[in-house]
């Protein structure tokens, strides 16, 4: 397939972006479900879309790859795809890049793979739509895909129907669909659930080699900073719909801002601290379609005040390429308990 050139970039700005998003807003039904999310991701480059379950992570990743059903309303002042415009291309146009120019890695494999398809063919099948290759050819990348996600014995696992792999084995096939074209833009979403300990490790180190022999730009959506803690350049905090926090990823770990984001980073168990509870946020990701007023965090917040039921706080800089949204940043200092 023929893909569109990214826009032409002076030297001084450096090149384009892989994929630009500004102002991106969702309403279903007339509900707001995700409110002006603003994203830049470059080549070579991880972003880290982190926050709980219910924070508008997975609908702002199908919303840019136009994935949401129709019933769903996207606005956005700027949703480009390798400087072509998104939110003006057909579904066909959009089918064409699904695949070539940008994937997904869906949350769990067992359901976002065929179950009636072997791996391999759900693998050909790529690679002849978006190459246009024959059968024979498609069929050894598929066997090389496999191979290069770490399956043993590729070329007889090709023949494998998803319930006869672990599933481990089935990440890492899907894994091998989504890269079978090698995108530009490989987008993760929670790639590593309901896997042990030990196979989230391999996965996330497979994620990290392929992303730097591809050089791609990948947004990993996750609900646990520590995943993305030695693999993201920069994360983004979602709450409610909204981004409350972004920043390279040391000032994240380093020097949190917003209350939020030191409550995420406070529940991840520490090998230092002996103790006998693991520290949780209270109270829960208010409903869509019931937001308190103002600060969409202030039901749960240790330090809200009168003033945070009024306004939802606009993201304002508070340290370098440091952003938050929290109307007493300037009260909370950059580090210290939640």
């Amino acid at each position: 397939m023929t893909q569109h050139a990214p826009s032409p970039a002076s030297p001084a700005a450096g090149p384009a972006p892989l994929l630009e998003v500004a102002d991106l807003s969702v309403s279903i039904g007339g509900v707001p479900i995700i409110n002006k999310v603003s994203l830049t991701l470059n080549e070579g480059e991880v972003v880290g879309l982190v926050g709980e379950s219910g924070s508008g992570k997975s609908v702002s990743s199908l919303a840019i790859m136009r994935l949401l059903p129709k019933e769903a309303a996207i606005t956005a002042s700027r949703l480009r795809l390798l400087g072509e415009d998104l939110l003006q291309a057909t579904e066909r146009r959009c089918e064409q890049l699904r695949g070539s120019a940008i994937a997904m890695i869906f949350q769990e494999p067992m359901t976002a793979l065929n179950p009636v398809l072997t791996v391999g063919e759900q693998i050909i099948e790529t690679v002849i739509r978006h190459e246009g290759v024959g059968r024979r050819v498609a069929r050894a990348r598929a066997i090389d895909a496999l191979g290069r996600v770490g399956i043993p014995a590729a070329a007889q696992r090709v023949d494998d129907y998803p319930h006869q792999m672990s599933g481990g084995m089935r990440q890492r096939a899907m894994i091998a669909v989504a890269l079978a074209c090698q995108p530009r833009v490989l987008i993760a979403d929670e790639p590593t659930t309901a896997l042990d300990v030990t196979i989230q490790a391999q996965i996330l180190e497979l994620l990290q080699d392929l992303q730097e022999e591809y050089r791609m730009g990948t947004v990993m959506i996750t609900h646990d900073l520590g995943v993305v803690s030695s693999f993201a350049d920069r994360v983004m905090i979602m709450y409610s719909g909204r981004v409350i926090e972004e920043a390279p990823a040391g000032a994240v770990f380093d020097a949190p801002r917003h209350p939020y984001t030191r409550g995420l980073l406070a529940s991840i168990p520490s090998s230092e601290v002996d103790t006998d509870r693991l520290y949780a946020i209270p109270g829960t990701v208010p409903p869509a379609f019931d937001p308190p007023p103002g600060c969409r965090f202030e039901p749960r917040c240790a330090h809200a005040a009168a003033g945070c039921r009024l306004a939802q706080p606009a993201l304002l800089a508070c340290g370098p390429d440091h952003r938050a949204a929290c109307l007493r940043l300037d009260e909370i200092t950059p580090a210290g308990a939640p």
